[in-house]
């Protein structure tokens, strides 16, 4: 093993909507490692079959990465090249797919970024809201410490992206608004898809709306006022 050139460890942004969304270069290195990491192997087949990609793929997920990490780094220790992709936007943002980056860099495996789609900043910019400081919380706590963080994002004084899940974003935006009142926000659902739709609004006017909520959500909470 001493005498192999080690391999790449690539993470790789791929769509989350729209197939078009994907870049060049993150095609040209699906098409050039080894082997995909993906997190769901199902979808990532479809993105991979659209693009006429042959690469072989390997599922890397919460429920087996105790498991595979140490396989998928010796593969890279010998040489190989391999790219983790999650099931939509950028792997390692609230998804456990860090810790294979983490492991890579404890090997002293190269690790390199092809950026692309993201959810975070596509909700942020279409809200039409200051964004210059945000900060991201992803998915807030279904039950324990939920009350706790919900008191200090009311006191947080920068713009706050959140993701939610559509069955549970009513609730979420009754709590949001119980906190933060008349603060203003932009709710983006489906982005990039045939029905992206975003809503703007104080979050105690959103708090009210009544609907059958689809698609995965991400929603932009707006600056304390002053």
């Amino acid at each position: 093993m001493e005498n192999q050139t080690p391999g790449l460890l690539y993470i790789i942004a791929t769509p989350i909507g729209n197939l078009g969304d994907i870049t060049l270069r993150a095609l040209e290195i699906l098409k050039q490692v080894n082997l995909i990491a993906a997190e769901d192997t199902r979808r990532t087949k479809k993105l991979l079959n659209h693009f006429e990609i042959t690469t072989p793929l390997t599922s890397y997920n919460s429920y087996n990465q105790e498991k595979k990490t140490s396989d998928l780094i010796a593969r890279v220790k010998l040489g190989q090249s391999l790219a983790l992709v999650s099931d939509a936007g950028t792997p390692g943002v609230s998804d456990p797919l860090y810790h294979l980056a983490r492991s890579a860099v404890d090997e002293g495996i190269v690790v390199q970024a092809a950026p692309g789609p993201s959810s975070i900043l596509a909700a942020l910019v279409v809200s039409a809201l200051p964004v210059d400081r945000f900060i991201f919380e992803g998915f807030l706590p279904r039950k324990k410490g939920r009350q706790t963080l919900l008191r200090e994002l009311a006191e947080e004084s920068r713009a706050i992206v959140i993701f939610e899940s559509p069955h549970r974003i009513q609730k979420t935006l009754k709590d949001l608004s119980e906190h933060m009142g008349d603060r203003k926000a932009a709710l983006s659902r489906e982005l990039t898809k045939i029905h992206e739709e975003t809503i703007r609004g104080p979050l105690s006017e959103l708090a009210q709306i009544e609907k059958n909520w689809k698609g995965e959500i991400t929603l932009v909470i707006g600056r304390k006022s002053k």
